[in-house]
């Protein structure tokens, strides 16, 4: 199979790169021709534009866009639209709203694919998670690239209609959240407890046979390895939270109750700046009790 692919951060290499692992054709493009050149030594065929690239594609085109989410993705699109029509395939592997994803899929002449994609950069080696959303005869006949970009056959599967794969993606999101968060106080607590303990050595022994043990824990292990049980510089400040804001307020339209992931977002943004609240309850404890204020130095 020959599939375009236009944008080649990291996350689009890695498309390119499984995909021409699995005996695929690739035809690359981005607007950063030093991302063209490398996505050309690993053995695509570069492109110099989006028109040259579906030139470069012929008559049935399957196009993986993997730009970020909200204006380059409509960008992209408008500049597809001449080219594609009711027998191409065109995906988004990004992080859009499927609201977006849904709006997308019916302006496009192409079947659209809304494709959540998990793994991060070490996808590279080990593969994706795939949830996609779209017609089922546009995701079947994509499925070989899903099984080479994926962890392989059941790394990947359609979720519904168009939509859906964002939909999952974003509340995938949502509880990773969660989970970092509960991570984090956990270590907090002991790092704050009452034992000199080895964070590298909890998470190392939590993670082989117990009940909480996952990827991200092997991230905590790996964190503590490389800073220091205290997470030598690392700083109070935790960014992202688009994905998250989206399920909270999906969650709040749909009246389903969400509080650790709710509590999870707010951390995140509480993390980026002092707190105002604080400092006010901080004052406040003065006036009703005489506690004394701390002050900044």
């Amino acid at each position: 199979m020959q599939l375009g692919v236009i944008g080649l951060g990291r996350m689009g290499q890695i498309v390119v790169e499984r995909t021409l692992a699995a005996g695929h054709d690739v035809v690359a493009f981005d607007i950063d021709e030093e991302a063209v050149a490398t996505a050309a030594d690993a053995g695509a065929e570069p492109a110099d534009s989006i028109p040259d690239l579906c030139d470069r594609l012929g008559s049935e085109k399957r196009i993986w866009l993997m730009v970020p989410a909200g204006d380059a993705v409509d960008a992209a699109l408008e500049e597809l639209e001449p080219h594609v029509d009711e027998d191409d395939i065109v995906v988004d592997g990004g992080n859009s709203h499927f609201e977006d994803s849904t709006r997308r899929a019916e302006a496009t002449a192409a079947a659209y694919l809304d494709c959540g994609t998990s793994g991060g950069p070490a996808g590279a080696e080990l593969g994706f998670s795939l949830m996609v959303g779209g017609p089922e005869a546009a995701y079947a006949e994509l499925a070989p690239v899903f099984d080479a970009v994926a962890t392989g056959p059941d790394g990947h599967d359609r979720m519904g209609p168009a939509g859906s794969g964002h939909y999952v993606k974003m509340v995938h999101n949502g509880v990773e959240y969660a989970l970092m968060q509960a991570y984090g106080e956990g270590f907090e607590l002991l790092h704050e407890g009452r034992y000199d303990l080895d964070l590298e050595a909890v998470a190392r022994t939590w993670n082989n046979g117990a009940v909480i043990r996952s990827w991200l824990l092997e991230l905590c292990e790996e964190a503590f390895r490389e800073e220091g049980t205290d997470l030598g510089d690392v700083a109070d400040h935790v960014a992202g939270g688009s994905t998250g804001t989206w399920t909270v307020q999906e969650a709040l339209e749909r009246e389903v109750p969400v509080p650790l992931i709710h509590q999870a977002l707010a951390e995140r943004f509480a993390s980026r700046r002092d707190r105002f609240s604080r400092r006010l309850a901080n004052r406040l404890r003065y006036g009703f009790g005489r506690h004394e204020v701390a002050r900044e130095d």
